[in-house]
């Protein structure tokens, strides 16, 4: 890379200059932190210079971090070129500043790196992007759904979900349930949260029966999401799951479809042992505004956890 020495005539960067090249790479570093702290044009490229060139780790990975106030396409460029640094904190520091872009520009020059070889540049350039809510990285993430490593699919579904991809469905339902990675399960699980009708049901309800917990789990908040009365009976099965993290979510959806022939089991849930579990039985119970559930609520008011307490008040009064 070209150094940007010497091509300024702004005094207070030239005061910084015997610092920015001294032997001390410590000394280095802090001075690029006062010549960032100057926000002038011509600093920026010395930042530039800095991460590109430097011969300390350190004083690379400070230029990336120091980097993520600026959007301009070459600093963008620079911070995905240096998701190839040989360093692990340089690649973090270059990862994470490009993750807090904001300018749909920036999203122009980072989308050819999603097909970078170096796994852990796609899985950065991914990142950014679903930060970005760039619609044109759409057919890349899609494209990325079948790629061979497992983050890169889970950062891609990210992608779809953050852009409510409604065309994205059918693959994110066939991840959601073939997918060998429990994690890209789980996200294109919740991707299916994007639906509006019916249409995500069948992947929804083999979901909830995942082998994998944190897969139910999320099954059973995107059944409540997606919204639709024929969720009801497996979110009903699922009260019965083993790990009280999936029946938790499973009562919360059942009260937020107000799913009547949920009140049997929402009853039994009320004297969970698990408090928190008893607590969302009661508020659910409230959602469902059926007087059937008030003797079982007014049994539960002198419960021995204060949350559960105020559920069982906030549930009696929509139903009083």
């Amino acid at each position: 890379m070209t150094s940007f020495f010497n091509v300024t005539d702004n005094h207070d960067i030239l005061a910084l200059q015997s610092r920015l090249t001294d032997v001390d790479p410590g000394v280095r570093r802090i001075a690029l932190i006062e010549l960032a702290d100057l926000e002038e044009p011509d600093g920026l490229l010395w930042l530039v210079d800095r991460l590109a060139d430097d011969s300390s780790e350190d004083v690379r990975a400070e230029a990336a971090r120091l980097l993520e106030a600026w959007e301009d396409a070459p600093v963008v460029e620079a911070l995905c070129q240096a998701l190839t640094d040989p360093s692990p904190a340089v690649q973090a520091a270059a990862a994470q500043s490009l993750s807090l872009l904001k300018s749909e520009a920036a999203g122009q020059v980072i989308l050819p790196w999603t097909t970078h070889a170096d796994i852990g540049v796609r899985i950065a350039a991914f990142r950014a992007l679903r930060e970005l809510r760039f619609a044109e990285a759409a057919p890349a993430a899609l494209t990325a759904l079948e790629d061979a490593d497992a983050n890169v699919r889970r950062e891609a579904v990210g992608v779809l979900g953050w852009l409510k991809q409604l065309d994205a469905l059918p693959a994110l339902a066939r991840l959601a349930s073939a997918d060998p990675d429990t994690e890209v399960r789980r996200a294109a699980t919740g991707a299916l949260g994007l639906a509006t009708d019916g249409q995500v049901l069948p992947a929804l309800r083999q979901a909830l029966r995942d082998h994998a917990w944190q897969v139910r789990e999320e099954a059973a908040t995107t059944l409540g999401k997606v919204g639709h009365v024929d969720a009801g009976p497996a979110l009903i099965e699922a009260l019965a799951d083993d790990y009280w993290q999936v029946r938790l979510r499973a009562t919360r959806s059942l009260g937020r479809l107000r799913y009547a022939a949920a009140l049997d089991g929402l009853i039994e849930t009320l004297g969970h042992r698990i408090s928190n579990l008893r607590k969302e039985a009661a508020l659910a119970l409230g959602e469902l505004n059926n007087p059937g559930a008030i003797a079982a609520l007014q049994a539960a008011q002198d419960d021995g956890d204060p949350e559960v307490r105020k559920a069982v008040r906030i549930a009696l009064s929509q139903l009083q």
